[in-house]
This record gives C-alpha cells, sequence and structure tokens, in this order.
C-alpha cells in the first residue's frame, strides 16, 4: 500500500541584515524558495487517481492548515533554513495532527546519553521536545545534527541584492538624479541661512513626484552645483541586478527561467524549458522529495508498518507538459503488460474503458532464436476453438 503525499539574524558586507520576514523582499528570494514548495505540495504531484480517499485519511495536516498548505511550509523550511520541524499530536497513541514549528525558534543538541533535545522558544513560552515527539527533516548537510542553512550561507549575497536594490530605489526617488552638492563660493553660511538654502534649493527638487522640475539659481548667488555620485549606466545597476536574481537562483538550485528570470537572448517557452523543468526535477526537486519521504518513513509510519507503508511523491504531474513524452510512455508501458490500458486512462483523469482491466504485451515480440520462423500453431480467430497442432 502506497502512501502518496500531497504533497537568525544575517549579517553580510553589504551593511544589511535579513531575517525570516524581511527575506521574502529580497529580489529573486521569495520565487526561487517557491519553486520547490509550490510543486511539491501543490496539485503538480498528485495521488493516484481512480482511488477515492478513505473516510478515515485526513485530508488536512491540521486544524488550521491544508495538506497544501502544510507541505508547502515544509518545504520552505528546507529551502530556507535547511531544517523542518513537525510537532506530532497524538490521541490514544494515534497520529492525529502535524504542526509546523519555525525553524528559526529552534534549538537542537545532545543530551550525556546521545539522544537529540529540541528547545522551542516563542512568544508564548519554551517548550523542550524528545525526538520522538517531533519529525525533524533536514536538508543538504554534512552529516550532523542539523541541515546546513542556505539563509546563513548566502548571507553575502542577500545582503548585496538588498544594498544593489535600496541604491536602485534611491536613484529612482530622485528622479533619476544623480547625487551631489552645493558649494558656495562667498565664503562660509550662518545656520539660519543654511536652513533657507535647503528649503529653497534642495527640498523642491527631490522625490519621484518632483521629476523633471525646472530649478531656479539666481545670477551671483553664489551657489555652484557638483555631481559626484556614478550614474547607473555606469553603474550598470541593472546588469548588477540581474546577476543578483541569477545568483540567489544558484543558492537554491532553481534555474532562473523558473522564477521569471530568462537570460538576454532566452526564450521562456518551448520545447528546450520543458528539458530544463525535467533536469530540475531530478536534479533540484527530486532531493527534497526525498528527504521528506525517508523523514516520513522515519518518524510517522510504525516499524511494523514499514513493511507495507510508505510515503512516495508522485511526480507524473510534472511531466504533463512534456505530451509526447507521455505518449511514447504510456505506449511502451501497455504494450509490454507494465501497465493496463485503464490505469494509464485513470492518470489521464479518464474513465476505464471495458476490458481495459488486463495487461496486453506485443503479439509479435518472439525469442531471437525464432527470429524468422513461422508459428507451429494456427491462431484461431475470437470465438473458435482452438486447432490440433499440425
Amino acid at each position: 500500500m502506497a502512501v502518496v503525499l500531497r504533497p537568525g539574524n544575517l549579517g553580510g558586507e553589504g551593511g544589511h541584515a535579513g531575517d525570516c520576514d524581511g527575506g521574502g523582499g529580497v529580489l529573486g528570494l521569495r520565487p526561487a524558495a517557491r519553486a520547490d514548495d509550490r510543486d511539491a505540495a501543490a496539485g503538480r504531484l498528485p495521488a493516484p487517481p481512480g482511488r477515492r480517499p478513505d473516510p478515515r485519511e485526513r485530508p488536512c495536516a491540521n486544524a488550521d492548515q491544508t495538506a497544501c498548505e502544510f507541505w508547502e511550509g515544509v518545504v520552505a523550511c528546507l529551502c530556507l533554513w535547511g531544517n523542518a520541524y513537525v510537532e506530532k499530536s497524538l490521541s490514544g497513541g494515534r497520529l492525529v495532527a502535524l504542526t509546523l514549528l519555525r525553524p528559526d525558534l529552534m534549538q537542537v543538541d545532545r543530551r550525556e546519553d546521545g539522544s537529540l533535545r529540541y528547545r522551542y522558544s516563542d512568544p508564548s513560552g519554551a517548550i523542550e521536545y524528545d525526538e520522538g515527539e517531533l519529525m525533524h527533516v533536514r536538508g543538504f548537510g554534512v552529516g550532523g545534527d542539523l541541515g546546513l542553512s542556505v539563509l546563513a550561507h548566502a548571507r553575502q549575497t542577500i545582503s548585496s541584492t538588498i544594498a544593489t536594490d535600496e541604491a536602485a530605489a534611491r536613484t529612482f526617488a530622485n528622479g533619476m538624479r544623480p547625487g551631489g552638492f552645493f558649494t558656495y563660493e562667498k565664503g562660509s553660511l550662518a545656520p539660519e541661512q543654511r536652513e533657507q538654502a535647503r528649503k529653497a534649493l534642495i527640498e523642491p527638487m527631490q522625490g519621484v513626484e518632483n521629476a523633471g522640475r525646472i530649478g531656479l539659481l539666481e545670477a551671483g548667488g553664489g551657489f555652484k552645483w557638483q555631481e559626484v555620485v556614478i550614474p547607473p549606466a555606469d553603474a550598470e545597476l541593472l546588469a548588477s541586478r540581474r546577476w543578483h536574481v541569477e545568483e540567489v537562483a544558484r543558492w537554491f538550485g532553481i534555474p532562473p527561467i523558473l522564477i521569471g528570470h530568462a537570460s538576454e537572448g532566452q526564450t521562456m517557452w518551448g520545447s528546450g524549458v520543458e528539458q530544463i523543468m525535467l533536469g530540475w526535477l531530478t536534479l533540484g526537486l527530486r532531493p527534497y522529495l526525498t528527504r521528506i519521504e525517508q523523514a516520513v518513513k522515519r518518524s510517522l509510519i510504525a516499524p511494523a508498518e514499514r513493511a507495507t507503508l510508505y510515503a512516495e511523491f508522485a511526480v507524473e504531474g510534472l511531466l504533463r507538459a512534456d505530451s509526447a513524452g507521455r505518449a511514447e510512455f504510456a505506449s511502451k508501458m501497455i504494450q509490454n503488460a507494465g501497465m493496463t490500458p485503464n490505469e494509464w486512462r485513470a492518470k489521464e483523469n479518464m474513465p476505464p474503458i471495458e476490458g481495459g482491466d488486463q495487461l496486453f504485451i506485443n503479439s509479435t515480440l518472439v525469442p531471437l532464436a525464432m527470429a524468422g520462423q513461422r508459428p507451429s500453431r494456427v491462431q484461431p480467430a475470437p470465438g473458435e476453438p482452438i486447432p490440433e497442432d499440425v
């Protein structure tokens, strides 16, 4: 029987810090993380069609989240922090709910006896869990108790991305005009004169709403404008923003085209995108799915049930875009008795047909030693008796 799943503070030299709430504002960070969790949790990975859920099965992970929302959160935690912690709620020894915990509020250490201890601290207080009370899904790591956090190791990239975004925002806020300063050539100004000059020369020209506004300087006033900031074109501001999107995608193992970013000259559509999807499924998404499947087997399925129960994501839904590949796969599976016609029709959400529950094999397949020989028995027509050997 198959159980198919439906599926701290980071400093950097850029002068910025990111946390679990602010990181989503980084250019490319949110779509890169979502590219994994949306496909792992949504209907792209369906349960075997043709089988109605058992009424005892729970379509929701807990009272507050649907299965899709829950598994999205699990994969997002793996993508960002490298660890996902799920609290198991039991009633009479049976699992009744799963609750996702925030990884940034969890501390993990080992007791003297070697067992793991999980300390979870949120605004309501601190809770200590034994390892049997949680499902801990670890991301890529070096064999320790924790997976490696992408947010922690990519802090320099994230900090640089935030700094670039803010520089671009300031440039546009100033009406695309570079910064600079006024030089007063007739000596020094008194404090009240400085305030008057600021209100008369600087404030009227600042902000997007004043872009293109013409200023007025009196002849002989003694003020001279001097530009000091490198223009955005010289600083390659747009190129830097494009590079940061690609760099964030690299950290998450996501092809940039899957988060809406295509390289110059690359199309967003076409057969090449299908191959990119297949490659990402194998090298990018599959490791996450495998980690979740194995964690479910270890933490949610009792040892006595592991011989008959297992967890598996059905990835066929991700291959639906490759119509030619699906047709070839169906043809080979049906002709070689790999599946019945009705099993394939169920995968395509089509009704079963009469006689479609039998396995078929191509009748022209014969052993190599018999190639070119006539069969010793004449095949009768349907409904006719089998003739005697000749």
